[in-house]
Order: structure tokens, then sequence, then C-alpha cells
């Protein structure tokens, strides 16, 4: 049911967490002046940094898989708070990251990809109303008949 609005949400929500960190860096470290990507992270020294990319990938399934749960609405809202939750943690791991990183003498420029996982919460936010403004309709139509 990809006509449906929260479906749309949830789509560009899972192309966000899956495709925009491949392209944006996370942040740039002055010294070298070297882009951080994600991919980067899974070579860093702490289980922290090799988290980073795993809670993406996690993201990007999770919302991509909330849209084929389309007949059960109830589960498909669990499965979007689930969601929030997993991109709070991730916002939660980078701003940590971003603040100890070792051996930062000089501050480092924050890049795009440290935002991502709040475009994706607000999607998946505006997606649950959404799954809940049809179950209200539902059950409305339901006390009708």
């Amino acid at each position: 049911m990809i006509q449906r609005v929260q479906s749309i949400y949830l789509l560009i929500a899972s192309l966000l967490s899956s495709v925009l960190p491949l392209i944006v860096s996370l942040w740039t470290q002055t010294k070298e002046s070297t882009p951080i990507y994600i991919f980067d992270l899974f070579s860093g020294h702490s289980l922290l940094e090799n988290l980073i990319p795993v809670f993406f990938i996690v993201s990007a399934l999770v919302s991509f898989s909330t849209i084929f749960l389309y007949n059960n609405r109830k589960l498909q809202f669990v499965f979007g708070r689930i969601a929030i939750l997993i991109n709070l943690f991730l916002l939660g791991l980078l701003i940590y990251l971003s603040l100890t990183l070792s051996g930062e003498t000089a501050v480092s420029e924050k890049g795009i990809g440290m935002l991502i996982p709040i475009f994706v919460i607000l999607l998946v936010v505006l997606a649950n109303k959404a799954i809940k403004k049809d179950e209200d309709l539902v059950k409305s139509v339901d006390r009708l008949r």
C-alpha cells in the first residue's frame, strides 16, 4: 500500500537511513581535514564506533519492514516506535562520540550526517501520526455498524 502517506514517510525515512550516510560525512577531522563516513567507523577502535553503522542499517530495515505491515496497524505503530527508539539511541551515540573524539586538540567540524537520525525520527513520528489517524477512522466506522 504505497499510496498511503505513512508508507511514503517510512520509505523516505528508510532511504535516509540507508543511502544518505554513504554520501554525506558524519564529521571532518580538522587535523588531517579528512571526512569521516559511515564505513570508516567499522575500522574504529571502540565498540561504540562499530555500533553506529549497525544502528543505521537496523534503522533502515525496521523503517522499510514497517511499510509492509499495513494489514496490522497496531503492529505497524509499534514498529514505528521501535524505529524512533533506535534513532534516538543512534543520535545519542553520535553526540557522545562527537564530544569525546580521541585526539581532539582542535574542534572537528560536524557534518550533516549527524542530523540524519533527527530527520528519520521526524518522518517516523509523522508516519505514526498517520497510522493512528487511520486506526481511529477504522474504529469510528466499526462503531457505526
